[in-house]
């Protein structure tokens, strides 16, 4: 989520160089799924069966969803501070409502290119859109409140995987939707799916952890204490990642394993869950970003330039970026040989299973995705901090 316009001439540097970094490795994820050989048949992650760098092409990917959610929290608290309780919260209820549609209507029909919308797919903007609706309620309790849930939502949320799930399909789908969800798909009707594929509260719970750091950030606290602050949390937060992985006994759902290869020990150590996120894997992201947040206060580089770019306007980003590279899938669908009878694919269309490119192709397509969305991103920037539009808030 963005800062409110009318604090665009103060934006903070450090989250918009995150975000946009966070966007651009987001965006290598998605070029992946689309074009490399192996997306719909392989696991990249599997110790077992992967490579080096395309566990690496996933693993870092990993990073993108959690700090993407928990730079949305502590944006929504600094855009809170110039309305009042109510206006912060139904703006946050409004805006929520707003992203649940644009995940079905706008991102789903990116993703799959089906005009029929047979299968819509619910990801990180669909958790989004409800975190900030949950988050426009519990803000007007306090905001120490929404710290303390959030933190208990992220430190007990795996303890549904220590017992059997419920029987009977009424509870048992809502318990996936709001706390397991992935691969989780309902049938609507003959010819149409719903694929739930983020869980809503463990992904909440990551948003209210945001919006109660936000604290650090509002005008007058110490630079020097926040930087403090973020380094001690951060480093607390690495080394519980670490503290549980080792022990191997809670925080994820699926436990380590133990190989006879010190690589793939070493690829099977940090191959936590994502899907719902579990603490273990919401540490080692969100420690990390703390971290990067306390070092990168006064960066001024031209990398800097360039990621903040990015990240001013990562909803304008994340839109087209989808809507490009499927662009560019439709272009190598048909460069390659495949014909119309095989457009109609599950969950893509014009992506057979076995269409694709070596991994290096899909680098060189990722780069040239992210050269061309910069001067797009560029000029919406700076459009949003020349205009006022009441709809500018949404985007």
């Amino acid at each position: 989520m963005n800062i409110d316009s009318s604090l665009q001439s103060k934006r903070i540097l450090s989250i918009d160089i995150l975000r946009g970094i966070v966007m651009i490795i987001m965006a290598l994820d998605h070029t992946r799924d689309f074009f490399h050989i192996g997306a719909m048949t392989a696991n990249p992650l599997d110790p077992q069966t992967t490579t080096g760098i395309l566990f690496f092409t996933r693993w870092i990917t990993h990073f993108c969803a959690p700090i993407f959610v928990f730079l949305s929290g502590l944006s929504a608290y600094l855009s809170s501070q110039h309305k009042t309780p109510a206006k912060a919260s139904i703006f946050l209820f409004k805006r929520g409502t707003w992203l649940i549609v644009v995940e079905i209507v706008i991102i789903s029909l990116g993703l799959t290119f089906n005009p029929f919308y047979n299968f819509v797919i619910l990801q990180v903007i669909w958790v989004i859109g409800w975190s900030m609706i949950l988050l426009g309620l519990m803000s007007r309790i306090s905001h120490k409140a929404v710290l303390i849930i959030g933190l208990i939502i992220i430190f007990g949320h795996n303890i549904f995987n220590l017992f059997p799930p419920p029987e009977g399909e009424g509870l048992a789908l809502l318990l996936k939707v709001f706390f397991t969800a992935f691969g989780t798909v309902v049938p609507l009707n003959q010819d149409h799916l719903l694929g739930v594929f983020y869980a809503i509260l463990p992904w909440t719970g990551i948003m209210f952890l945001g919006y109660g750091i936000g604290a650090w950030y509002k005008q007058g606290f110490s630079t020097e204490i926040r930087k403090q602050n973020l380094m001690i949390t951060g480093s607390l937060t690495i080394f519980l990642f670490f503290f549980l992985r080792f022990i191997n006994l809670y925080g994820d759902p699926a436990p380590r394993k133990e190989y006879d290869d010190l690589f793939k020990n070493l690829l099977s150590f940090f191959n936590v869950s994502k899907y719902p996120p579990s603490l273990q894997y919401t540490a080692m992201t969100i420690g990390t970003a703390m971290l990067f947040l306390a070092f990168t206060e006064k960066m001024s580089t031209w990398f800097s330039r360039i990621t903040s770019v990015y990240g001013a306007v990562p909803f304008f980003y994340y839109v087209i970026h989808f809507y490009l590279l499927h662009t560019i899938l439709v272009i190598a669908f048909y460069a390659t040989g495949f014909t119309n009878e095989q457009i109609v694919q599950v969950p893509f269309w014009f992506r057979p299973s076995d269409f694709g490119f070596s991994l290096t192709m899909v680098y060189v397509i990722w780069i040239a995705v992210i050269i061309a969305l910069y001067l797009p991103c560029k000029w919406f920037k700076k459009y949003k901090e020349t205009h006022k539009q009441w709809w500018l808030r949404y985007v």
